[in-house]
């Protein structure tokens, strides 16, 4: 063997060391006749992070098509040039926007999973033997993604901002000028604390329970054929403009940690001050744990009543108890079989 492959060898035993040490697999979704280029640098990075770069994208194209048409509705709001002369959009557009963002992020992510959803990743981990060393990196890198598209979404439409509220002034809900609703969310002020909370409880577990029904190989789906297969993404529009028509008005369905505290975050840092964490009550934690409260009983439901599979430690014996205590959630997989009987 030459020194040239020898290293080449070596090189490539590196990366996926470092792979599996931040929970993905060893090697990267890449087509056999395609060239992972590990001897030039950027492609070795790109080698390590294929799926988180693909996470990060992927909310990243959500959140541009979801706040983008949050900001087109809200800053067109009576223009007379438009059709109708009262604006370019109304609340439909809206849901629009979220469904076209996330069918079109899922295609960009698709080498992840396309998971785009903090709480979406956990459960797949919870239910589905997700490796749990790959949950924080997803979660970063969808963090992430939300906090750059955000930020993408207020340079372009920085003018209209200006416009509409003045020049330097960043207002938040019950201003009438307010235009920090343009990245992430905020509640009717006749919501109260508890009903806050269930509006983005019950919206996250139906995404949840359809989801899983929609992954589920063993459902015969549309036209006989196993789950959702190719047609997930465009599934998942229609699911997202749904949540946003039925039950959007009240807290705005956020149903995602990464699609409202990154851009919430953002808002702050490019001048909406304290308010973007005190209105509604302090409602901004409301969107960060509602999502997992409510998936994790979306995906409970479906898969207690529903679902046959393997995988879900609710068909082990004590309904999973017993898959918790002998710590069988943070074992490898090669360790996990003797344990699901």
């Amino acid at each position: 063997m030459s020194n040239k492959t020898q290293q080449q060898l070596e090189h490539h035993s590196t990366l996926s060391t470092i792979r599996t040490k931040i929970g993905l697999a060893p090697e990267a979704p890449i087509l056999d006749e395609h060239d992972v280029h590990e001897h030039l640098t950027w492609s070795s990075v790109r080698h390590i992070f294929r799926e988180p770069f693909a996470e990060f994208f992927g909310v990243f194209i959500m959140v541009l098509f979801g706040d983008g048409s949050v900001a087109q509705v809200l800053l067109s709001t009576g223009e007379k040039s438009a059709p109708g002369g009262n604006g370019f959009g109304q609340y439909q557009s809206i849901s629009w926007g979220w469904g076209l963002g996330v069918m079109l992020g899922i295609y960009v992510a698709g080498d992840s999973g396309g998971f785009l959803n903090p709480a979406v990743t956990f459960c797949f981990c919870l239910f589905r033997k997700l490796p749990w060393r790959r949950f924080p990196i997803y979660f970063l890198a969808q963090f992430l993604g939300g906090f750059v598209g955000s930020g993408v979404v207020y340079a372009n439409y920085i003018n209209a901002i200006n416009s509409l509220e003045g020049h330097g002034i960043r207002t938040v809900p019950p201003s009438t000028t307010a235009t920090a609703s343009i990245f992430c969310t905020y509640p009717q002020a006749f919501m109260t604390k508890a009903s806050q909370f269930f509006s983005e409880f019950i919206a996250s577990a139906i995404l949840m329970f359809v989801i899983f029904a929609l992954k589920d190989d063993s459902n015969p789906g549309a036209m006989g054929k196993t789950g959702a297969g190719q047609m997930f993404p465009l599934a998942l529009f229609f699911l997202i403009f749904g949540l946003g028509a039925c039950f959007g008005w009240e807290t705005g369905y956020a149903i995602n940690l990464a699609r409202d505290f990154g851009p919430r975050l953002m808002s702050y840092i490019l001048g909406y001050g304290h308010g973007v964490w005190s209105a509604g009550g302090y409602y901004f934690w409301i969107p960060m744990v509602a999502p997992f409260c409510g998936c994790t009983f979306g995906a409970v439901l479906y898969d207690v009543f529903v679902y046959t599979g393997p995988e879900s430690p609710i068909n082990s014996p004590w309904l999973g108890f017993k898959y918790l205590l002998t710590g069988g959630y943070w074992r490898k997989k090669k360790d996990q079989e003797k344990y699901d009987v």
